[in-house]
């Protein structure tokens, strides 16, 4: 079983970067993966989807499509969320989890496992 770990949460002031890595025991290359958020008293919001061995086709929700980055290097096992301009609104805990379903649309997307997740948070 894919067991994943996110790392690289902290306190950011706003318009900071931070970047976040997903990292796993097991093979993560034939899976297509997300990032997901949860804010306190909030939904679960997805976030992003990277496609899985080719890693060539990626999604971003509208609320982050410009300021966020997913990408992925097979060689080192590990998938990244690169946050730019941050907002206070982006504080969350964030997860990453292999996805079973397309990445597109991301508002369907089918997770199997997820990580404990790392909290970022966003304030002057």
């Amino acid at each position: 079983q894919v067991q994943l770990v996110e790392s690289g949460g902290g306190l950011v002031r706003p318009g900071g970067s931070r970047t976040l890595s997903c990292t796993s025991a097991s093979i993560l290359s034939g899976y297509n993966v997300g990032w997901f958020r949860q804010a306190p008293q909030k939904e679960r919001e997805p976030i992003s989807c990277i496609s899985g061995t080719g890693g060539t086709d990626t999604v971003l929700a509208d609320s982050v499509k410009d300021r966020f980055t997913i990408s992925r290097d097979h060689s080192r096992n590990t998938v990244y969320l690169q946050m730019d301009n941050l907002k206070p609104e982006d504080t969350a805990v964030y997860h990453c989890a292999t996805v079973l379903s397309p990445c597109w649309p991301i508002g369907d997307l089918l997770y199997e496992r997820w990580g404990q997740g790392t909290q970022v948070t966003v304030s002057s």
